[in-house]
């Protein structure tokens, strides 16, 4: 059986999806995927450096660049950082065309990616925890506390399980039985888009990650959105200015 978490797996489902993620998302997750990608950006704090430049990490298709750049306008340029190419190159040709002067590019394992120590004054990341174990997420996490300036703020999102929450069970029935179904009927038997269901309850939510953040001395908030069907982490470095 393949491990679901290796990034050679990882980067293949997202290849092969790429092409009909953004539509297939936003339909079957009835518009939340961008509400939660605007909240994500609403709760990271400014950054404190003019023409800010920061990184995009599991960035996908971009989808949340425009919220970004709404909101600071200033910013001087994002990186994003995504291991599969075929997600990256549908952002640029199809999406951010008239973004690209304001967008580089590394295609990589986030985790096995050389990004230089404080050299970032944000990370944001919106729905790729998902693709990371427990032990992958420590590691996410020692990386965001190296790459962030002093003073730097970050802001992550992910779909989750809403344990305690009443509706649950409909919630999980919509993600690993009718989402499959939909997928077989309308793509043609595909089932890269069911593996996202079994990532986001795998998951579980974001407050592991919050605690392995505060671990390696970062300021974190921990929210849940819409009953706990979203979680994320939100915060920043500790600094000088700070």
């Amino acid at each position: 059986m393949s491990d679901i978490y290796d990034p050679k797996f990882v980067k293949a489902v997202f290849d092969r999806c790429s092409d009909r993620y953004i539509t297939f998302s936003l339909i079957c997750s009835f518009g939340f995927t961008e509400r939660w990608r605007r909240q994500c950006v609403a709760a990271m704090p400014a950054p404190q450096a003019g023409s800010a430049r920061g990184y995009d990490l599991m960035a996908g298709t971009g989808e949340v660049w425009p919220h970004l750049l709404k909101r600071f306008e200033d910013i001087g340029a994002i990186t994003a950082v995504d291991i599969s190419s075929g997600m990256h190159r549908r952002a640029i040709e199809r999406l951010h065309a008239h973004r690209a002067h304001r967008i580089e590019f590394i295609e990589d394992d986030v985790l096995a990616s050389d990004l230089p120590p404080e050299s970032a004054d944000f990370v944001i990341s919106t729905f790729g925890l998902k693709t990371f174990n427990p032990e992958q997420h420590a590691r996410l996490a020692a990386l965001i506390a190296r790459v962030l300036k002093p003073g730097g703020v970050f802001s992550m999102i992910e779909a989750s399980d809403p344990k305690g929450w009443w509706l649950r069970p409909l919630y999980l029935l919509h993600l690993k039985v009718v989402l499959p179904i939909v997928e077989r009927i309308l793509l043609r038997g595909a089932q890269d888009f069911s593996m996202i269901g079994t990532y986001s309850t795998n998951f579980g939510n974001a407050a592991q990650l919050a605690a392995m953040l505060r671990h390696h001395g970062l300021e974190v908030e921990f929210s849940k959105y819409f009953f706990g069907c979203a979680t994320g982490v939100a915060g920043r470095k500790i600094g000088p200015n700070s």
